[in-house]
């Protein structure tokens, strides 16, 4: 049976995690010699003042946020409410603590973030290190960065094929800050700035997956059961890849500008970053994933366009095997431009075509087989009033080949430099309960946060 569609997105929140305690005591310890370089008005001095000699006073860069968030379903979803959890109904119950900081010893660079949050839904205190990383010059026109970091590239708004990096749907279902969907990594990452190229090379030592849907907070819809469920039953947790050189992720992007023209060419070796592949026990598993691709962005007419392309090359390249994901094509094409002052409009078109299908139709039995072509559009509009302090967005995906939707609406108020409110849903919709939006349906939502900034 194929299960391509089945597990397509999700999370998996995870505690501060303990490989990092000595990179943040590092950091804690670092921290004073950065700040004893901070001259009076905040700035780094890095020896290339006249004064070097100058006696200086220290300054704390510490800042951060607090904030609250609240989400509930428009409707109820029967496979969440067959608990008779009084939370069933909520998708978001946070209050958050964001602490954050940057600072220099000598020319190195050392950053930390991390968030300490009591999540009502899943009814416990978690904390999230978005980022604690250190980054050096070892040789001239080269950076190396180190640690947990958050990585991103390729040219999709919201629609990923080059971008390998873990992201957290959950997060992004629920109705967190958007910042949220790319979830951090520990990684090593090197880049070289030439003259006419630039390359970035990314190691990942320990495989991180996506923070997936794993019928928790969301249910998701089940070839074999023929509907959606949820935990406990519908429960996934899929083990990892051990830990090994063999197994951790490589990924590279070899990039350039052409006159105003950005070109890339991108690569990746690791896993799928869900388990959408099931084992000889059915047993929800992550199996090897190769990709290859390329970008291109640039002006056209009075706005910018990007292209992207890729090529998803899965473990089971005949495609014989209906228990694994195929490998796939996927491109994308985009276009952005300002319609009238404060107004921007953006659209796209993206296309998965499931290779090798023949084979697939062959070996799988099943009537929830993907399309061979699944295609759909996004539009972005963005509009903002009052010194765009007042930002009403909509973003919409919809797929003409499953015959389902996904709308974000949003709109955001700065009152002050400290004080910010924002207020959105998810909407989700299909025609097929097995589609990739329309298995989402009864999570639909509205969302509200408050955040105060320190």
């Amino acid at each position: 049976m194929q299960v391509n569609k089945v597990i397509k997105t999700g999370e998996r929140e995870r505690t501060l995690p303990e490989k990092f305690v000595l990179l943040l005591i590092a950091l804690l310890i670092s921290s004073p010699v950065a700040l004893a370089q901070q001259t009076d008005d905040g700035s780094s001095d890095q020896g290339w003042g006249d004064d070097s000699w100058a006696e200086e006073t220290p300054s704390s860069n510490w800042h951060g946020f607090i904030e609250g968030g609240l989400g509930n379903r428009l409707n109820a979803d029967p496979a969440l409410n067959d608990r008779f959890s009084p939370v069933d109904d909520a998708t978001l119950s946070d209050l958050r603590l964001r602490l954050e900081t940057t600072g220099f010893v000598a020319n190195d660079r050392y950053a930390f973030k991390a968030d300490l949050y009591a999540d009502g839904v899943d009814q416990g205190v978690r904390a999230d290190l978005r980022e604690a990383s250190y980054t050096l010059s070892p040789v001239e026109r080269t950076d190396l960065k180190l640690g947990q970091q958050v990585l991103t590239w390729g040219t999709g708004d919201l629609l990923f094929l080059n971008d390998l990096f873990p992201k957290d749907w959950q997060s992004f279902f629920a109705g967190r800050d958007t910042e949220y969907l790319k979830a951090p990594v520990l990684a090593a990452k090197a880049s070289y700035y030439g003259d006419s190229a630039s390359l970035d090379l990314v190691w990942m030592p320990d495989y991180t997956s996506d923070r997936y849907i794993n019928g928790e907070r969301f249910s998701w819809f089940s070839p074999q059961a023929g509907q959606n469920i949820a935990a406990p039953a519908g429960r996934i947790d899929a083990e990892e890849p051990a830990n090994s050189f063999n197994n951790g992720e490589f990924a590279a992007r070899f990039s350039g500008t052409i006159e105003s023209t950005e070109w890339a060419l991108y690569g990746y070796r690791g896993f799928q970053k869900q388990p959408n592949a099931l084992d000889s026990g059915g047993n929800p598993v992550f199996t090897r994933l190769n990709v290859l691709g390329a970008s291109v962005r640039g002006n056209l007419g009075s706005g910018l366009a990007n292209a992207e392309v890729a090529l998803h090359m899965a473990e089971d390249n005949d495609g014989s095997d209906p228990y694994q994901p195929n490998s796939q094509f996927r491109f994308l094409l985009g276009y952005e431009r300002e319609l009238v002052p404060k107004l921007t409009l953006g659209l796209q078109y993206y296309l998965e075509q499931t290779l090798d299908y023949a084979a697939l139709e062959a070996a799988s039995p099943s009537p929830y087989n993907p399309e061979e072509y699944r295609y759909l559009y996004t539009t972005r509009l963005n509009y903002r009033m009052w010194q765009d302090n007042l930002v009403w967005s909509l973003f919409a995906f919809y797929s003409p080949s499953d015959d389902d939707h996904y709308v974000r609406p949003s709109v955001s108020y700065r009152y002050s430099d400290t004080l910010s409110f924002d207020l959105g849903a998810n909407v989700f919709g299909g025609d097929k309960a097995h589609t990739f939006f329309g298995q989402f349906e009864d999570a639909t939502n509205l969302y509200g946060r408050v955040r105060y900034a320190f």
